[in-house]
């Protein structure tokens, strides 16, 4: 979601900031703004829409001085409009802010300001905590911003500069990410650590409650007493070549082909070939531990939702163990049966997604040990979870995933083995799962020297204004992984079912104009998949296959087919879900899309 960076040392801030926040483009936002101290007091430009329009207003009035912050908003209150812009100032213009996350009570605290007579100039949250901050104000700017959020209730990371204090940057976190990057006689802020990479990856995570205050000597810690806190120096270990697109035309495209080695990146170092099993260094749980559970909860959003409804399949068909999945934006909702003895997996690319954030805190409330499966090394879900997995896929820029989910599907497959073998799994069929593993980077390699063929359907069905998407068993979800993507790139309504659900609703929408994926492969399910096929078919439905060799049962019933690898049933969702990300892909490209930055998307969602 929204993007803070800030800087504080002896370069140009200006070119700093604005660099940054082009690497944060990839997060979702709608406008963009920067301020910076320019010997006089703080001086902002902003602008709505791209970066590139705030790039224009910089270069007919540019901004000189070396302490900054910048932010790339996403709107929620208000319009998104070059007013409503981070950053925001206080009235006397000595304040300045920049800030993710949502202020729950700046309805009343906005009441309360405006009786002590301060003016308000935008819709937002945020221009409450600038004021806030000047009301505050005694000695320092640190303490300033404490008082100030004391009285605030929700979520945020803040970055804060000011003219009275001109020599220092202040930073906060509560609920939204954000960290310190550490140079030589310099400092930055930024709520995603790519947009420092390209400086330095020495990096400090801030925790919730965290208060930063950062100037060209050093940075001290602060909890909300004022008393310091000592928070470890992560080195990031990624580089800059993985957030440049690479010669592709697109960050999607380059992850999707990434996949083969994104895959073999999560399993590396853990299949045992020997015994059939895995090993998962990070769980923190003994053998005995695992074995204790007597139910799982899987929860998480989106397309990490998808991936949990696979896991859970996998976790009841091989471990024989009684498992949910929740979204997460629910779970904490309702009230769920939760105890000592259930594990809760909590799944997330980014690591800071707040409903998934939530929902595990709520699961270790109940007293649930929490286990996390996220991409982003030093993420609050990793560092807040009682052990977890990472699955090591590189930065993914593109805001619809792709290489995280085969990532995080072959993450769950992985635990999932190692628990079933603890309880009732025959080492003869973890051999066989640990051979398909093996297999499995090969067979995406196949699918991708195949793209061709994917964007000659894209091509066909690229003016289609709905389509279904229908699979059983292992395959339901990744029907429900396919609808996700062409609707999430190319804004063509699509929806996943089970295929025997069509029965039930869907089929009134079948005729000639309607575009019907089956995920068809030859598995367990294989002859009902079959039926449902007729079934679109007698409607003259346009009947797109994903299968994995002839089948004599489908002659005459399907338009168009792509063939997978075959491969054992619980990873096909994997290789099946190849495709179906090139279809979006290649859909999403012909209409004219922004396929990396799709509309009212983000990235990293980090507000409730």
């Amino acid at each position: 979601m929204c993007g803070i960076v800030g800087y504080i040392g002896d370069k140009g801030a200006s070119a700093l900031l604005v660099e940054g926040l082009r690497r944060l483009e990839y997060r979702g936002y709608d406008s963009a703004g920067v301020a910076v101290m320019n010997g006089n007091g703080v001086e902002i430009r902003k602008a709505a829409g791209k970066i590139s329009k705030l790039e224009a207003v910089l270069s007919a009035m540019p901004i000189s001085g070396n302490v900054g912050i910048a932010h790339t908003r996403w709107a929620t209150h208000g319009a998104p409009t070059e007013c409503n812009a981070h950053p925001h100032v206080s009235m006397d213009g000595t304040v300045a802010v920049v800030h993710n996350g949502i202020i729950e009570n700046f309805s009343p605290l906005r009441s309360k300001l405006q009786a002590l007579g301060y003016k308000f100039v935008s819709e937002t949250d945020t221009e409450v905590l600038a004021h806030l901050i000047q009301a505050a104000y005694e000695d320092s700017l640190e303490q300033a911003v404490m008082d100030a959020l004391s009285q605030v209730e929700g979520t945020y990371g803040i970055a804060v500069i000011s003219s009275r204090d001109p020599n220092k940057l202040i930073a906060a976190r509560k609920g939204s990410p954000l960290l310190i990057g550490l140079g030589e006689g310099e400092y930055y802020v930024a709520s995603d650590v790519s947009a420092i990479l390209a400086h330095t990856r020495q990096v400090v995570y801030l925790d919730d409650g965290d208060i930063a205050v950062l100037d060209r000597n050093g940075y001290r810690i602060l909890d909300n007493d004022a008393r310091e806190m000592l928070r470890s120096v992560s080195k990031v270990d990624w580089d800059l070549g993985q957030i440049e697109r690479g010669g592709y035309a697109h960050f999607m495209l380059k992850e999707i082909f990434e996949q083969p080695q994104t895959i073999e990146n999560t399993m590396r170092g853990r299949l045992l070939d020997d015994t059939g099993t895995a090993k998962l260094g990070g769980l923190n749980l003994t053998d005995e531990e695992l074995l204790r559970f007597d139910n799982i909860v899987l929860t998480a959003c989106g397309t990490s939702w998808h991936s949990a409804l696979i896991g859970g399949m996998m976790l009841e068909d091989l471990a024989r163990i009684p498992t949910k999945v929740e979204y997460a934006s629910e779970f904490r909702y309702r009230n769920p049966v939760v105890t000592d003895r259930t594990l809760c997996i909590v799944i997330s690319q980014s690591g800071e997604t707040a409903d998934t954030l939530a929902a595990m805190r709520e699961a270790k409330h109940r007293g649930a040990r929490t286990m996390g499966i996220v991409n982003v090394v030093g993420s609050t879900i990793a560092r807040e979870s009682d052990g977890g997995s990472y699955i090591h896929a590189g930065p993914e820029i593109g805001v619809a995933s792709t290489k995280a989910f085969s990532s995080q599907v072959t993450a769950l497959l992985l635990f999932t083995l190692k628990l079933a073998r603890l309880r009732a799994l025959s080492p003869v069929r973890g051999r066989e799962i640990v051979e398909a593993l093996h297999a499995l980077p090969a067979q995406v390699q196949n699918i991708l020297d195949r793209a061709d063929e994917i964007e000659a359907l894209a091509e066909e069905f690229k003016r289609a204004s709905n389509f279904l998407y229908l699979g059983r068993g292992y395959n339901f979800p990744t029907a429900l992984e396919g609808a996700l993507k062409l609707k999430e790139i190319s804004y063509i309504h699509a929806e996943g079912y089970p295929a025997a659900e069509m029965k039930h609703g869907p089929i009134a929408l079948i005729d000639e104009m309607m575009p019907v994926v089956f995920i068809a492969p030859h598995d367990s399910v294989f002859e009902k998949v079959v039926s449902n096929v007729q079934e679109v078919k007698a409607r003259k439905g346009k009947v797109i296959a994903i299968t994995s060799r002839p089948e004599p049962a489908l002659e005459g019933l399907i338009d168009y087919e792509f063939r997978i690898p075959e491969t054992l049933d619980l990873v096909t969702p994997i290789l099946a879900s190849v495709p179906l990300q090139l279809l979006a892909y290649f859909i999403a490209v012909k209409r004219g899309s922004n396929v990396d930055q799709p509309r009212n998307l983000a990235k990293s969602v980090t507000v409730e």
